[in-house]
């Protein structure tokens, strides 16, 4: 079969068939009336700033969804954070793009909710090593979307090997339980022993203490078993168990440093969200999250027509008009229509795609800096943290 997993080929999504099919419809009704009206559009999720920010991304997707077409496509970088307003604005013959809107919304709303939830996490321990566990929970063909969104926010890795391969990116990640269950009760020390021996000198030797016993005495076992080798536990207790996590991983530190292994570091996985790891990140070294990336639900963005044969026009609710949006240099997201005076700040639109030609460059670490930085300018979910 060519298509085995039943998913949308790329060619389907390029050439518009991935989309809803009243937009197939409108595009029969206009070219049977002879009617293709000059158009601006806008995405948006928010109207007006409500004081809550969000990621932007997956506008490099766009601009190949959009690369050939006779449009001009403008949007924030990848990796700004916005607060209302317009984060993209097309302009064109409508029926340049008609059918592109279902896609192009896809590509910006789940990516934008991953990258969200990740810069949760990443702001709920700055200091701390913080990794991408989230690639079971999604549909395997995107997964390099979640983890590439979690790198954009900043997590220092993620597990997913296949999407290593499309990001460049090494993945992470040592031993499951399967891997204990195998050598079975009693003979942790066994696979321990053997997971050293067998995988490459560069991968961090971090053993699973939570397996059989109490997470202190596999701890203390792997310590000992290891030795110098050791770099690090993982505690990965399922939360019916857990009780108190946070005196959980008090106690580990305190008897692998009574024993003398203050080097060993613990990391701590399985269900956590930011709240979570701010209550352990004195006390822990690392943190594996997944869930609370990929069930972030999606920025809820629309595409609407703003403006029509230069006049400004807008469904209901809606606000006519080309706009803009800026960062004011206290922190704040201003909307404003584009052909006035704006606020002092610094307009975030960029020419995206020119007449079909895409003439912006990306590059992830750059995005990653971007989105770092302004999410401490904007002073993202501070009184979380």
């Amino acid at each position: 079969m060519s298509n085995p997993f039943g998913t949308v080929p790329p060619e389907a999504i390029l050439e518009g068939d991935a989309t809803d099919a009243y937009f197939e419809r409108t595009r029969s009704t206009l070219e049977a009336a002879g009617k293709n009206p000059h158009v601006v559009a806008e995405v948006t999720a928010d109207q007006f700033p409500t004081g809550e920010f969000d990621v932007f991304t997956g506008v490099e997707d766009v601009a190949t969804l959009f690369e050939g077409r006779s449009v001009d496509v403008d949007a924030l970088p990848d990796g700004q954070l916005f607060d209302g307003g317009p984060v993209m604005r097309i302009e064109g013959p409508y029926l340049e793009f008609a059918e592109l809107e279902t896609s192009l919304l896809g590509f910006l709303s789940q990516p934008s909710g991953f990258a969200t939830a990740a810069l949760e996490a990443r702001r709920a321990a700055p200091e701390s090593l913080v990794l991408s566990f989230g690639a079971r929970h999604v549909h395997p063909t995107i997964a390099s979307v979640v983890e590439r969104a979690s790198l954009l926010s900043g997590l220092d890795g993620f597990s997913h090997v296949a999407a290593g391969e499309i990001l460049g990116r090494e993945p992470g990640g040592t031993m499951p339980h399967a891997l204990m269950f195998c050598f079975g009760e009693g003979n942790q020390d066994e696979a321990w022993e053997a997971f050293d021996a067998a995988v490459p000198e560069d991968v961090p030797r971090i053993a699973l203490t939570d397996t059989f016993w109490d997470e202190v005495s596999e701890s203390l076992l792997a310590a000992e078993t290891l030795g110098d080798r050791l770099d690090g536990v993982r505690i990965d207790t399922t939360s019916s168990r857990r009780g108190d996590f946070r005196h959980i991983i008090r106690e580990v530190r305190w008897e692998l440093d009574a024993h003398g292994h203050e080097d060993v570091d613990i990391f701590c996985s399985g269900g956590l969200d930011p709240e979570a790891i701010e209550s352990l990140r004195d006390v822990a070294d690392g943190f594996g999250v997944g869930s609370h990336i990929t069930s972030a639900p999606g920025v809820d963005f629309s595409l609407d027509i703003v403006e029509m044969e230069g006049e400004p026009v807008s469904k209901r609710g809606k606000l006519s008009g080309v706009k803009e949006v800026y960062r004011t240099p206290a922190g704040g997201h201003h909307v404003a229509l584009a052909d006035r005076d704006g606020p002092d700040g610094e307009a975030l639109l960029e020419p995206l795609v020119r007449d079909g030609e895409i003439v912006q460059e990306f590059d992830l670490e750059e995005a990653s800096e971007r989105c770092l930085a302004d999410a401490e300018a904007v002073g993202f979910r501070e009184s979380e943290n």
